[in-house]
């Protein structure tokens, strides 16, 4: 008997979302060469809206209930409203035994269900924060590529869709299936450095009565500060200005720095011809070492791959064939 995947397609579905997984276990034999998954797409109505098009959904939200795994893709809208006949479709899947898995902001639907509190999980790095603070008792990562819980499995935005939809075909039908599905996708098994690489980090903004300093501590970035300089600068002891500034930026005056140091090297990194050491030494690093090690914590990857995926400069231009 087939391993069905039940996908839901819900009002203001991520189309890239909903053909991941589709794509993925729709190409996956078993050991006995025939079709290990039997997908079935199933709506919240029988047509449903897309961004650019709309669907027609052969299933119902009642095949939800046979589905071995279900895959939640994201939604366009993920504050919005949830109808709680889609709720409690995912709950009774899950009564009923089944795996449930979310792509990108798809972990909003499955949040409102309630069956993320007190689990581990990701979504999108851009809607981190406010599924962070929508559902706190949900402890969110938004760092990674995707969170395995079990019976319940994140991810992150589409591409991390696909290598949550590889990582599901690897526990089920082990390491050469897995490798075979990721050949058909043209796509990489594994991948490092998870989502920390893609974020923005910029330093934490504060008020106006530390403006003027933040805006000085960024113009010296390349330059050794102190928080005996940086507190002159602000005209207050060194005491008083690293309690107003964790007040004010949530962080101390150090850890802001850093931040602005690293975010400096990644402009050098992506837009310039800098070496690793002139990005270190141009971002206030004397030394190489403690740059690549300051890097890789905060970014997730080292400073040389993250040049070598995110620089243009460098890019090799694509091969024909021939």
């Amino acid at each position: 008997m087939a391993h069905v995947v039940g996908v839901l397609a819900l009002n203001g579905v991520v189309a890239a979302d909903l053909s991941i997984p589709c794509a993925v276990f729709d190409r996956v034999a078993g050991p006995d060469g025939g079709a290990f998954y039997e997908v079935r797409v199933c709506g919240e109505a029988d047509e449903v809206h897309a961004r650019h098009f709309g669907l027609r959904v052969p299933y119902g939200l009642d095949a939800l209930a046979g589905a071995d795994t279900l895959v939640i893709p994201g939604i366009e809208d993920p504050t919005g409203p949830v109808p709680p006949a889609v709720l409690a479709a995912i709950r009774r899947a899950w009564t009923a035994g089944a795996r449930v898995t979310s792509i990108c902001t798809g972990a909003f639907v499955l949040a409102a269900t309630g069956l993320l509190d007190g689990r581990r999980a990701t979504t999108h790095w851009l809607g981190a924060g406010r599924l962070a603070a929508r559902y706190p008792a949900i402890d969110v990562d938004p760092n990674t590529l995707f969170v395995d819980e079990g019976r319940i499995v994140t991810s992150a935005g589409a591409s991390a869709g696909l290598d949550m939809c590889l990582h599901l075909v690897r526990r089920d039908l082990g390491q050469s299936a897995a490798a075979q599905a990721a050949r058909l996708a043209v796509a990489p098994l594994d991948r490092d450095g998870g989502q920390a690489q893609f974020i923005r980090r910029e330093p934490p903004s504060t008020s106006a009565s530390l403006a003027p300093v933040l805006e000085w501590m960024l113009g010296h970035v390349d330059r050794p500060l102190s928080i005996r300089a940086m507190a002159a600068r602000a005209g207050m002891s060194g005491r008083t200005f690293a309690r107003r500034f964790q007040e004010q930026t949530g962080t101390t005056p150090m850890q802001w720095f850093l931040l602005a140091r690293i975010r400096r090297s990644q402009e050098l990194l992506e837009s310039g011809g800098a070496s690793i050491d002139q990005a270190a030494l141009a971002s206030g690093f004397a030394s190489p070492v403690t740059f690549r090690a300051s890097f890789r914590k905060l970014v997730g990857v080292s400073p040389a791959t993250y040049r070598a995926r995110f620089n243009a400069k460098r890019r090799p231009a694509s091969k024909r064939a021939g």
